[in-house]
């Protein structure tokens, strides 16, 4: 998976889980989802994967790659905190 040192393959690996996350819990899911007392629980999963990639790009010596799926977890992060604060 993890074979070239990009900043924007980076990018777009570490967007993977979060876009996942928000289409099986909020569009999939919707209503019927165990997590409704906790929604933020399948971002937080989501968070919790990217560093499980993260870890690995790492690893393998893919500093640009590394870089990447670091600042996508961090905007994800800053961006559903923003939301969850605004809504609540």
């Amino acid at each position: 998976m993890f074979k070239k040192n990009n900043l924007y393959i980076g990018m777009l690996y570490g967007c993977v889980a979060p876009v996942l996350a928000w289409l099986i819990f909020a569009v999939l899911l919707k209503n019927d989802s165990i997590f409704l007392d906790k929604p933020a629980i399948p971002y937080l999963i989501a968070i919790g994967l990217n560093l499980v990639m993260l870890r690995f790009s790492a690893k393998a010596y893919l500093d640009k790659t590394s870089n990447g799926i670091m600042i996508a977890t961090f905007v994800c992060t800053l961006l559903i905190f923003v939301f969850k604060m605004h809504i609540s």
